[in-house]
C-alpha cells in the first residue's frame, strides 16, 4: 500500500464529469486545502496536514492528472487548464460542505490556487503559493541560457506526441531528477514516499503533459484577459519562495504585488519542496496567513 498521512480519511469525490479526485481528509474546524505540486501527490503535505488538523478541516486532493485521480484525455486543450483544475477544487470543497475555504498551493498547485482565487473570489477566504510565480511572468522571466532551469517547460510545451514518448520512455529517470534537483535535503523526501512520487508520476505521464501544456496555451490566454482586465487576488496572499529572482535577475515581490494588494512575500533557504525539507516553517506562515 502506498505511504498515506496518518489520521486521515480516503475517499472519491465526483468534481466534474466524468471526473472523480481521491482526497484525504482530516481534522476539524476552518477549511483549508492543500495542492500538491510536480512530480508529486498529495502525499507532499504530510507533515504539514497533520499539523494544521489539530484546529482545521484540512483537505488534501490528489490534483486531476494526478495520483489516484482520474486522468481524463485532453481531448479539446482545456481538461487540464488551470481553470478547469480550479473548478475542480471548489467543487471537491463544496461536495466536502464548505462554501468558503482557505487554499494553499505548492508549484503546480500554487498555479491552480491563483487561478481559483481569480475566478473564485468569494469562495477562497486566504490564499498561499509557494515556489512559484504566475504563469504571465514565469514565462517573461526565463530568457537565454538561464532558462535551461526550466528545460522541462519547454518540453512539455510540445504538440501531442514527442513528449509522452521521450518521457514515458525514461520515466523514473525523468521525474528522478527533479526529486533529486530541486531537494537540498534529501532525507526529507524518504524512500517510500519518493517510490510512490514515481510511480504515480510513471503512470501519468500523458496527463501531466497536459498540465504543463495548458500553462504554454489556454492557461496564458486567461492570465492575460485577467491581467488586461485589472482583475487581481482580493483575498490575503502569502508566497513563499526559493531566491530565483536572484539567480534569474527579478523582483519576485514585485511581480507578485501586481497580482494581489495584500501580499506577504518570504524567500526561504529551504528547497523546492519546501513543506517536506521546512514544514515548521510553512506551517507557521500558513498559521500566520490565516490569522490575517
Amino acid at each position: 500500500m502506498d505511504p498515506r498521512i496518518k489520521g486521515f480519511d480516503y475517499q472519491r469525490v465526483t468534481v466534474d464529469e466524468g471526473v472523480a479526485l481521491a482526497v484525504a481528509v482530516g481534522g476539524s474546524g476552518p477549511p483549508v486545502v492543500l495542492l500538491h505540486g510536480f512530480p508529486q501527490t498529495h502525499l507532499m503535505w504530510r507533515h504539514v496536514a497533520a499539523d494544521l488538523a489539530a484546529d482545521h478541516t484540512v483537505i488534501c486532493p490528489d490534483l486531476r492528472g494526478y495520483g489516484a485521480s482520474d486522468k481524463p484525455a485532453d481531448t479539446d486543450g482545456t481538461r487540464y487548464a488551470k481553470r478547469t483544475m480550479a473548478n475542480d477544487v471548489v467543487a471537491l470543497a463544496r461536495a466536502l460542505g464548505h462554501e468558503r475555504f482557505a487554499l494553499a498551493g505548492h508549484d503546480r498547485g500554487a498555479l491552480v490556487a491563483v487561478r481559483a482565487g481569480l475566478d473564485h473570489p468569494d469562495a477562497v477566504t486566504h490564499l498561499a503559493a509557494l515556489d512559484v510565480l504566475p504563469t504571465l511572468d514565469m514565462w517573461d522571466v526565463l530568457h537565454g541560457t538561464t532558462a535551461a532551469v526550466g528545460f522541462h517547460l519547454y518540453l512539455m510545451a510540445q504538440p501531442p506526441g514527442l513528449p509522452e514518448q521521450l518521457i514515458g520512455a525514461s520515466a523514473d529517470a525523468f521525474f528522478g531528477h527533479f526529486l533529486d534537483a530541486w531537494t537540498r535535503d534529501p532525507e526529507a523526501i524518504p524512500a517510500e514516499v519518493r517510490a510512490a512520487y514515481l510511480a504515480a508520476s510513471r503512470a501519468a505521464v500523458t496527463s501531466i503533459v497536459a498540465d504543463y501544456r495548458a500553462t504554454a496555451g489556454i492557461d496564458v490566454v486567461h492570465d492575460r484577459a485577467d491581467r488586461e482586465a485589472g482583475n487581481r487576488l482580493r483575498m490575503p496572499v502569502t508566497v513563499l519562495q526559493q531566491d530565483w529572482g536572484a539567480a534569474l535577475g527579478y523582483d519576485a515581490a514585485a511581480l507578485w504585488r501586481a497580482w494581489t494588494p495584500d501580499l506577504a512575500h518570504r524567500t526561504v533557504t529551504s528547497g523546492h519542496f519546501m513543506a517536506e525539507e521546512a514544514p515548521a516553517e510553512v506551517v507557521a506562515e500558513l498559521r500566520a496567513l490565516l490569522a490575517r
